[in-house]
């Protein structure tokens, strides 16, 4: 229909390569006739073609030193996450910050109620809150069920 009220666009018309679903190409790719549809056989080609210059590669001489160089650094990296301290004293500081937040709503807490609030009260006044359902309308599907089952056919 686009090329009976347009005929300037039929050599714009190719097929996909792969595919064969006919499409509209750009001017500059008139002349080609490897195309491959915009609809994912480019990106699956580029993804195939990727892989089988990355495997090629990585089967050279070259390649298999540079790929074992990198496995190495990353168990390097991985093995010095697991042994250092710090990655605990991280842990600590985010268990302190933790701590301070809720210092921090016990004290707010406090002054909006006008009376003292202990922590045993803000953890569990959390821990209620954590629980709470969201107000969002969703429709539970173990609740239907029974439902179903109760004037079975």
């Amino acid at each position: 229909m686009v090329l009976r009220s347009r005929p300037h666009l039929r050599p714009h018309l190719k097929h996909c390569r792969h595919c064969l679903i006919f499409f509209l190409t750009e001017t500059s790719n008139v002349n080609r006739t490897d195309l491959g549809c915009p609809f994912g056989c480019s990106a699956l080609h580029r993804k195939r073609e990727g892989s089988r210059r990355s495997a090629a590669y990585y089967r050279t001489e070259e390649g298999r030193a540079k790929k074992c160089a990198l496995n190495r650094k990353r168990y390097l990296v991985y093995s010095a996450e697991e042994s250092e301290p710090e990655a605990k004293e991280e842990a600590m500081a985010e268990e302190s910050s933790e701590e301070a937040i809720i210092e921090h709503v016990r004290m707010v807490t406090s002054l909006i109620e006008g009376r003292e609030v202990s922590l045993d009260e803000v953890k569990e006044m959390l821990k209620q809150k954590e629980r709470q359902r969201s107000l969002t309308r969703q429709q539970r599907v173990d609740y239907l069920g029974p439902q179903l089952n109760k004037d079975p056919p």
